[in-house]
């Protein structure tokens, strides 16, 4: 069985290309496998709280001397690292908001980026922990933003994801890009396609 995580993080509820693109992902690669199992996690619709200097302290306090209360203040975070360690594939959704990501991704972000959890310090530098999972992020732009577009230099999204991806070892990233949504369909065709063309794929893989 694989193990499919959904993450959306659009704050639109009716009309967003993300959510739409990681519901075609979802729904074709289950087509294909029918034992593949699907987990939702909505940054979105169901924002999750940014990291309080509270939160910051429980990541720093070894496990052995948290307090009742620092258990409570990472019970959240746990659950979000423990729903990425059992994906074998993790989808997603990303519209760009002022060439970055949404504040809600950024804060399940901060969530999953702990020390001694998903990623250790070493003497050769910062090691992540979360290896051995594909992720495909699929993204919703207004304009265009892929190389050689007059607006690439201004596309802060997909750098910052590859990086912090990788920092807790998410570095199997394919991104999916639906450009110049606000112009016309030709960007969401194109996304479609290339996400049909990865769920046959990864169905194979995952066989």
């Amino acid at each position: 069985m694989t193990n499919i995580l959904i993450v959306n993080s659009s704050p639109n509820p009716d009309n967003s290309v993300s959510r739409a693109l990681t519901a075609q992902f979802a729904e074709q690669f289950q087509t294909a496998k029918p034992d593949s199992r699907v987990t939702q996690r909505d940054v979105g619709l169901t924002p999750i709280p940014h990291v309080d200097q509270d939160m910051v302290n429980a990541y720093y306090t070894p496990p052995e001397d948290w307090s009742a209360e620092q258990v409570g203040v990472l019970a959240l975070s746990d659950t979000i690292v423990n729903e990425v360690e059992a994906a074998d594939i993790i989808v997603i959704g990303s519209p760009m908001h002022n060439f970055g990501i949404t504040s809600g991704l950024k804060a399940w972000i901060d969530h999953l980026a702990r020390v001694g959890r998903t990623f250790n310090y070493t003497e050769n530098g910062p090691v992540g922990t979360l290896g051995g999972r594909k992720v495909f992020v699929i993204t919703a732009r207004g304009g265009w933003y892929h190389e050689g577009a007059p607006a690439a230099a201004m596309d802060m999204q997909e750098p910052f994801l590859r990086t912090v991806l990788g920092f807790v070892g998410l570095d199997d990233v394919t991104f999916v890009h639906a450009e110049g949504v606000t112009g016309g369909t030709a960007g969401i065709d194109a996304a479609e396609a290339e996400i049909a063309a990865i769920t046959a794929t990864e169905t194979v893989r995952a066989a």
